[in-house]
C-alpha cells in the first residue's frame, strides 16, 4: 500500500477509531528519523495506539527486523492488528497488557518509542533502559507538561547520553468558503537518546 522508503504516511490511509491516538504524520515522521532505525532490527512500540508508528517502522527495518507493539487497550490493540493487514505487514508482534509486565518477555531492542503510559511513564523508561542494547535509541513523545518533567528527570539518571528534546507544533490547511486557513495542532514534545 505505501511504495516509498521514506517516512510519512498520510493519516487518512491509517483507519481510526475515536477514542485510541494516532501519533500524526509530521511528528511521526520525526520520531522515526531520531529513532535512526536500520534494515533487521528489534523495535518496541510501547502505547502503540493505532498502530501509526509500527507501520512506518516496519518499512525502515524491512523483512528481516522485528515489532513489539504494546498496548493496555484492546480497542487499540484490535485497531494496531487492523493497520498492520491494511499495509500487510508481518513482522510485527501485537501484545495486549501492561508495558511494564509484557517488557520483560521480550528481546533486547535496538530502539524503543514511547507513546500512551497511563501515567507509568517513568516505570517504563526504567524498564526500556534495561532492554535496550547498547548504541540503542529510546524516542518519547509527550504532550503533557508534567510527563515531559517526569521524563527528563527520568532520563538524567539512567545511561543516556546525547539527549535531544524538541517540540513541535504543527499547522495544517483547511479550506474555507473564502479561501485557505492554517490550523494548529497542540504541540508535542519529543525527546530522544543513546544507550550509553
Amino acid at each position: 500500500m505505501w511504495k516509498h522508503s521514506t517516512p510519512g504516511i498520510p493519516d487518512e490511509f491509517f483507519e481510526r477509531v475515536e477514542e485510541v491516538p494516532i501519533t500524526k504524520e509530521e511528528v511521526r515522521v520525526i520520531q522515526i528519523s531520531k529513532a535512526r532505525l536500520s534494515q533487521g532490527q528489534v523495535v518496541y512500540d510501547v502505547g502503540c495506539g493505532s498502530g501509526s508508528i509500527s507501520v512506518e517502522a516496519s518499512y525502515q527495518i524491512g523483512p528481516t527486523g522485528k515489532i513489539f507493539s504494546i498496548d493496555i487497550d484492546p480497542k487499540a490493540v484490535e485497531l494496531t492488528k487492523t493497520n498492520l493487514k491494511k499495509f500487510s505487514i508481518s513482522n510485527v508482534s501485537v501484545i495486549l497488557g501492561n508495558a511494564l509486565d509484557k517488557i520483560d518477555e521480550l528481546p533486547l531492542a535496538d530502539a524503543i518509542f514511547v507513546g500512551g503510559t497511563g501515567g507509568e511513564t517513568s516505570d517504563i523508561i526504567k524498564k526500556c533502559e534495561q532492554k535496550l542494547k547498547a548504541g540503542g535509541r529510546i524516542v518519547i513523545g509527550t504532550i503533557l507538561i508534567e510527563t515531559l518533567y517526569s521524563v527528563l528527570n527520568t532520563i538524567k539518571t539512567l545511561q543516556f547520553s546525547s539527549i535531544d528534546v524538541i517540540q513541535v507544533t504543527i499547522s495544517k490547511s483547511r479550506k474555507t468558503s473564502t479561501g485557505t486557513m492554517m490550523l494548529a495542532r497542540n504541540p508535542v514534545t519529543i525527546i530522544s537518546a543513546t544507550k550509553i
